[in-house]
């Protein structure tokens, strides 16, 4: 049992893994299970540093907290499975979050308001809507006809020069509005043609590694 936490945590926090110290807010804890539950799942392990140092959990509070957070502060609620493992006299907590087959799962910002998050690389992001349109279309299942004209080859054209744009840069660049610019961006991350990644900054849009040739 004790290899098997210790594997886990010489890989690292990563997209599916998780090292927290403590829970002391559920509501922070929520974001986590919310960007685990719309990205891939994953396991936190709580009574761990963030350099992967063992430190325990103090209390069975830690287990009443993430269990909180999933049934109370996420939208909808989040199924977790827990295991206590006991490794040289500390006690770690190990909460796994499997991929919703419903998204997006909320959770709610600093402000009080239920957003959306994804996990990438260690961190959580918030979901602009953008993201949000590409998981409610892509549950749909339909196709999509996507038609080049002057303002998808100029989206395109920028991102091969420039590597990425917001939705308030591509707004600008081809004089669209939000809604439209939303929708186009949406379109080609369905298409394959584009991915996101989350920042500091907010979201960027860039090309994927699929690009094909009738697209130049």
């Amino acid at each position: 049992m004790g290899r098997y936490i210790h594997n886990l945590i010489s890989g690292g926090e990563g997209l599916n893994l998780d090292f927290k110290y403590c829970i002391s807010d559920p509501q922070k804890i929520a974001r986590t299970l919310s960007a685990f539950s719309n990205t891939a799942g994953g396991k936190l392990l709580i009574g761990v540093r963030d350099n992967g140092s063992l430190a325990g959990v103090r209390s069975d509070e830690e287990y009443y907290m993430i269990d909180a957070a999933a049934r109370l502060h996420c939208d909808p609620e989040v199924t977790i499975r827990t295991r206590n493992h006991t490794i040289n006299g500390k006690n770690i907590l190990e909460a796994e979050v499997l991929k919703s087959p419903v998204i997006p799962v909320k959770a709610r910002d600093e402000h009080g308001r239920w957003r959306a998050y994804f996990r990438q690389n260690d961190q959580n992001f918030m979901a602009d809507r953008v993201i949000l349109q590409v998981w409610r279309r892509s549950a749909k299942s339909r196709g999509l006809l996507l038609r080049f004209e002057e303002t998808e080859n100029l989206l395109l054209s920028y991102l091969r020069s420039e590597g990425r744009i917001t939705v308030k840069e591509f707004r600008i660049l081809a004089g669209i509005n939000a809604r439209r610019a939303e929708k186009i961006l949406s379109d080609f991350i369905l298409c394959g043609l584009i991915t996101y990644e989350g920042s500091e900054k907010g979201i960027f849009y860039r090309l994927s590694n699929f690009s094909p040739d009738q697209t130049r």
